[in-house]
């Protein structure tokens, strides 16, 4: 069953993003609005995995679904950003299983409810 919804910002050819538990953006309509993947995210109960402040600012107006999970790394290399994420991407599920807006940052994660 889907529970990640990836941002067309993110890249889809990640292993870590390749299971039944993910789709993507891009996979649906590449040209989705905001608001349409929004949306899409509420009525299938999904979480949203961005590195778009957007979602990140409209989770704080609202109560799930959907959730959202923003990537707040800044500019890394691929392989780099692919380590860290791999490292930590199982707490963060957690998080985001307790809080509705998980921020991933290089150095810390943090849930705000």
């Amino acid at each position: 069953m889907t529970k990640y919804l990836i941002d067309v910002n993110l890249p889809r050819y990640f292993s870590l993003w390749a299971g039944i538990d993910c789709e993507h953006v891009v996979n649906i309509d590449d040209e989705l609005k905001d608001s349409e993947i929004w949306s899409y995210a509420k009525e299938n109960n999904l979480t949203i995995v961005t590195k778009d402040a957007d979602f990140s600012e409209l989770m704080l107006l609202s109560e799930p679904p959907p959730r959202v999970i923003h990537i707040r790394y800044g500019n890394m290399k691929m392989r780099e950003f692919y380590q860290h994420i791999s490292g930590i991407w199982i707490d963060v599920c957690l998080l985001s299983e307790e809080y509705k807006l998980v921020r991933v940052y290089k150095d810390r994660i943090e849930g705000i409810d």
